[in-house]
């Protein structure tokens, strides 16, 4: 079984406070296309954070508040009932179900499968398996936040841009809302498509 989780409990600072999962790209909300991709690789879907009750999805808050992208996915993890768990950021617009379904798939010889581009590594748009519990809750009680360094600790499988690039254009599949100058960027690469 592959569950999905949505982290939605960052405090978008940069985007005064705003929900980024209610932004809109030609006419959808961001979280409505994920939903969209999302439920047809997963069998359940998470949001975890604060987003409001949502229709479809099943809302989770964070079990050890206030410690980021990896207690969002330590809820993650250990809410959902599948073996892998897909986990996505709750403000990209472009993820597709036949990349997250890629990515699922390449769980089976490894703990955390993880886009890794020139940027570095893709954390928030990975599957992880229940193996990263034990190892994600330890790093939670010890303080140690960061969220790449967690793959010192796990089987990690990086998914190359080449990779990537079969599934679409990297940079577009990865792209998040971060700021109004992403939102803006994001909404001009969605223009140039149609």
């Amino acid at each position: 079984m592959i569950s999905a989780a949505i982290l939605a409990g960052g405090r978008a600072v940069r985007f005064g406070g705003r929900d980024k999962g209610s932004l809109s790209i030609d006419g959808r909300t961001i979280f409505d296309r994920q939903i969209g991709e999302l439920s047809q690789v997963a069998e359940e879907i998470l949001v975890v954070g604060d987003a409001g009750p949502r229709i479809g999805v099943r809302a989770v808050t964070d079990l050890v508040p206030g410690c980021g992208p990896l207690g969002g996915v330590h809820t993650a993890l250990t809410e959902a009932r599948g073996d892998v768990t897909l986990v996505v950021g709750c403000d990209m617009p472009f993820v597709t179900a036949g990349f997250l379904a890629h990515l699922a798939s390449l769980c089976q010889h490894a703990d955390a499968v993880v886009p890794q581009t020139e940027r570095g590594y893709h954390p928030l748009c990975a599957a992880y398996s229940r193996g990263c519990l034990e190892p994600v809750a330890r790093r939670l009680a010890a303080g140690l936040l960061k969220m790449t360094d967690l793959f010192a600790d796990v089987r990690v499988r990086a998914v190359t841009v080449r990779e990537i690039a079969v599934f679409g254009d990297p940079g577009q599949l990865l792209a998040n809302v971060n700021s109004p100058a992403d939102y803006d960027r994001i909404e001009a690469l969605h223009s140039q498509e149609l």
